[in-house]
């Protein structure tokens, strides 16, 4: 009978779940709260009783959990962690240590345990000191800003996180003991286990895996194996299993065969994870009015103390408003991890059930808001800056806007500078002029990228820092005399303005001016074309040597023929995908 109620409940449990999963897909929403509304709607403290042996799903949810700190792990690349920049070591380190400290001091004032056994504030000081790396990568990868530089921030804080969330999982079953050769002790295995696992996956599983790399059924099987057999090491010597799960695969992910691994047990992963937030959906107790205050109280406080441990360390490390500012935004929800350890934690008796009810009922809420906060970053943090700025922090041009317009103006002006517009200046550096000068010497750039700021005045090329998509940085840029504005970011990456609106506000601009601008497809060529641009940059088919030489040529011709030429060629091309 058992046997039958546990198969009904997990068949139960995946059916309401994945009605709740198409429902949040429609309203573009995070599947891991459809999870924890059906585990809701399925229990019997707030639904209907369907399922009543909630250690029925637990039991099998526990495989899930597992199975996800282990993908974690493997995703944690460390030879990129060991090369990090100054930058993101700093923030790394600073934001989980400011962000505990700031949430143990502010949950203790609320009333919350910390000491006598009990570790409520601490677990929810933690907690909301990790933000949710599903959410934020997703959403960041559908906008095309994993690599920009607020987006590499910001994964590189999640990265540290990650190793936070490791320290933490080693003491966690030592804290009802937390005497310092306890935590020594529990640090001393963590490291072991650590540098066990590293030695055996460099000397043998390198080997291992090398030989059955070819076998998919072998390579996902022993990579399974290992997992569990270091989760059970763990075990053994009184470390959590799912910090051996985590640690097995942090092991593995400088293999060239990461990627395989994580493609063949993500299946396997999210059928049991969906498991476990159903199973911790049917934890959730019926929520008061004092639970609902405490939830949107800590939101608040999460929200509050990501721009108050993030802005300042970047903003003090030269990284300008905007690059300082859109990370916070981007961090600005907690972690499904966070509700893992919150389960550990009720486990172990160090919390009280209603702490594992407000931490879910914070993800909630902050999952649902950061989908937004991180959807308009860019417009949050345009209107943020003007008001820090009125407090007198300063952005990164610290001329006066007087100043530029006494400056010899230059014939070539990019407007915005990412990948592309990098490959384009490296030929423009080894091109010189009629007179012999290099063209360089010509350039000016517009953009709010501090790097490149940093890089070009090294270079002694002339940046003005400043945001393209606003009217008052193209105007006092002063280019109104220039002869080329090239803008080479094509829309999918630019935010709050087009190629077509740069296009005609450089025409108002800049009327003698030649224009190139950028599109991805055929069809948007063309149409840039037929508003006057001079030349339309297409990536996929125009080299950027071959601009480069456009740009050279457009400072003593025009480039109508070069137009034409274009529009022709454009107008008979017959590509499958335009």
């Amino acid at each position: 009978m058992h046997e039958v109620n546990l198969l009904s409940n997990i068949g139960l449990a995946i059916v309401v779940a994945t009605g709740f999963a198409l429902l949040a897909r429609a309203l573009k929403q995070p599947l891991l709260l459809a999870y924890l509304a059906a585990g809701i709607v399925l229990g019997p403290k707030i639904g209907f009783g369907l399922i009543e042996d909630e250690a029925s799903i637990t039991l099998i949810s526990e495989i899930g959990l597992i199975l996800l700190l282990f993908i974690i792990g493997l995703e944690i690349d460390l030879k990129k962690l060991l090369s990090a920049g100054r930058t993101l070591i700093v923030a790394g380190v600073s934001q989980f240590l400011i962000c505990t400290a700031l949430g143990i001091g502010f949950f203790v004032l609320l009333g919350f345990q910390f000491g006598g056994g009990r570790f409520d504030a601490l677990y929810l000081a933690v907690a909301m000191a990790l933000s949710s790396t599903m959410i934020v990568v997703k959403i960041l990868y559908d906008k095309f800003e994993l690599t920009t530089l607020p987006g590499r921030i910001t994964l590189g804080i999640l990265v540290f996180q990650d190793i936070w969330a490791i320290l933490f999982l080693s003491l966690q079953p030592n804290l009802l003991s937390p005497g310092v050769s306890t935590i020594l002790l529990s640090l001393v295995k963590g490291a072991g286990l650590v540098l066990f696992s590293l030695s055996v996956s460099r000397y043998l599983l390198a080997h291992v895996f090398s030989f059955i790399a070819k076998i998919p059924e072998l390579l996902l099987i022993t990579a399974v194996a290992w997992c569990f057999l270091i989760s059970g090491i763990a075990d053994e010597v009184g470390l959590s299993k799912e910090m051996g799960a985590l640690v097995a695969g942090v092991s593995l992910s400088t293999f060239p065969y990461n990627i395989d691994v994580i493609a063949k047990v993500i299946n396997i992963r999210d059928f049991f994870v969906t498991l476990f937030f159903v199973g911790l959906g049917l934890q959730i107790p019926v929520p008061t009015v004092s639970l609902l205050a405490y939830a949107a109280v800590a939101s608040t406080f999460l929200v509050l103390t990501r721009f108050l441990s993030i802005f300042p360390i970047l903003h003090s490390m030269k990284n300008g408003l905007r690059a300082s500012l859109i990370p916070s935004i981007n961090l600005s929800q907690m972690s499904e991890f966070s509700l893992v350890i919150a389960s550990l934690g009720l486990g172990f008796n160090h919390i009280d059930p209603q702490v594992v009810g407000i931490l879910t009922f914070v993800f909630a809420i902050t999952s649902v808001a950061s989908t937004y906060m991180i959807q308009y970053n860019h417009q949050i943090q345009a209107k943020i800056a003007p008001l820090l700025r009125k407090i007198g922090l300063r952005d990164i041009d610290q001329q006066p806007v007087a100043e530029e317009g006494t400056k010899e103006q230059k014939e070539i002006v990019f407007l915005g500078f990412f990948r592309e517009a990098s490959s384009i200046f490296h030929e423009i550096e080894s091109i010189r002029d009629g007179k012999g000068a290099p063209l360089k010497d010509k350039v000016l750039v517009v953009d709010f990228n501090p790097l490149v700021h940093c890089e070009l005045t090294k270079r002694d090329v002339e940046c003005i820092y400043g945001d393209i998509s606003s009217v008052d940085t193209l105007m006092h840029a002063h280019f109104d005399h220039s002869k080329a504005l090239v803008c080479t970011i094509p829309d999918s990456v630019l935010r709050g303005i087009t190629n077509e609106r740069l296009l005609n506000l450089s025409r108002r601009l800049c009327p003698q001016a030649r224009i190139i601008v950028t599109a991805n497809t055929l069809q948007t060529a063309l149409h840039l074309y037929r508003q006057g641009a001079d030349f339309v940059f297409i990536p996929r088919l125009h080299s950027a040597r071959f601009l480069a030489e456009i740009i050279s040529r457009s400072l003593h011709e025009d480039l109508d023929r070069f137009r034409d030429e274009e529009m022709t060629h454009l107008m008979n091309r017959r590509e499958v995908l335009d």
